[in-house]
Formats: structure tokens, C-alpha cells, sequence
């Protein structure tokens, strides 16, 4: 029984790590009409995520990262309600999943997860 315990005891540490890794849980957004909500993450070079998302109304969508003086914007899209795929950062930024409601409200649930 006391190894049990000491083995339940050393797993505890490890479990909640991992609850609170950031790249493996899902959220949900519900957006006013023309607000954005952004899920960013520290991607170094050749890193991927796989992400996936929908929304009950049409939305704006991206993944961009600050330069010094730009935004650089690896994925784009408009006027969608879902999409999903795998991104490879090219160098070690720190990655925004965006999106903008257009001109009603929009509720986005989604996933981004380390590849």
C-alpha cells in the first residue's frame, strides 16, 4: 500500500504538467461582431502544431507573428467557418491562431495541438 501511494504520489507532479500544457487544450470563443480572439504559442523553428477549428458564422482567420517594424501573416483566410491542417514555423517566433468575427457574432471552438 505504501508503494502504491508513493507511486501515486510521484505521478501527481507529471499529470498536472501536463494539464497545464497549453498546446494540448481545446478552446472555445465566443466573438462579438468585428471582435478577434487570438491562441498564440512560442514555435522555434520546424516546430508544428496541428490545429483545427469551426465557427457558426463566417470568420476571419489567421496565423501571424510580429516582426520588428510588420506582421507577417504564414496563413490567411476570410469568411470561413472551419479549416485545420498542420503549420511548420520557418523560424522561432512567437505564432498567433487569429480570428475575426465579421459582421455578426461567431462562437469558435477549436484545437491546437503539438505535432
Amino acid at each position: 500500500m505504501k508503494r502504491l501511494l508513493a507511486t501515486l504520489c510521484a505521478l501527481v507532479p507529471a499529470l498536472a504538467l501536463a494539464a497545464d500544457k497549453p498546446d494540448s487544450n481545446p478552446f472555445t470563443a465566443t466573438l462579438a461582431a468585428k471582435q478577434m480572439h487570438e491562441e498564440c504559442r512560442r514555435l522555434e523553428g520546424g516546430e508544428k502544431r496541428v490545429y483545427s477549428w469551426k465557427s457558426d458564422a463566417p470568420v476571419d482567420f489567421n496565423i501571424h507573428y510580429h516582426g520588428a517594424t510588420e506582421v507577417f501573416y504564414p496563413v490567411k483566410r476570410e469568411a470561413m467557418r472551419g479549416d485545420g491542417g498542420t503549420f511548420t514555423a520557418k523560424t522561432g517566433e512567437d505564432y498567433c491562431w487569429m480570428w475575426t468575427a465579421r459582421d455578426k457574432p461567431a462562437k469558435v471552438e477549436g484545437r491546437i495541438e503539438t505535432k
